[in-house]
């Protein structure tokens, strides 16, 4: 059995470091359009660990591009999220 998950998605807001646990969240774009000829995008919840976390808040805002990899994991609620052992900064300074 393979739990990998690879993601390439926009922040949804500026990402804020937190010392125990800092959660971001990336919107992907389907590649399909819906009835209204629209994409459309899941919002996928992500928690990175504190040395990324740290990198992340440094250098990343919202509507940044960023390549994400890492597992599925599913907290005592039963909520889902993707637990993050990879970031790739794919804004650079001159896109924004």
């Amino acid at each position: 059995m393979y739990n990998q998950v690879n993601l390439i998605g926009r922040l949804t807001e500026d990402p804020e470091f937190a010392n125990t646990e800092t959660y971001i969240t990336v919107s992907v774009q389907s590649n399909y359009r819906n009835a209204d000829g629209e994409y459309e995008s899941d919002l996928i919840k992500c928690l990175l660990p504190k040395g990324l976390a740290k990198t992340t808040t440094d250098y990343c805002k919202k509507d940044d591009l960023l390549s994400i990899r890492g597992q599925i994991k599913t907290d005592n609620t039963g909520q889902s999220f993707v637990f993050v052992d990879k970031v790739i900064f794919l804004t650079s300074e001159k896109d924004r």
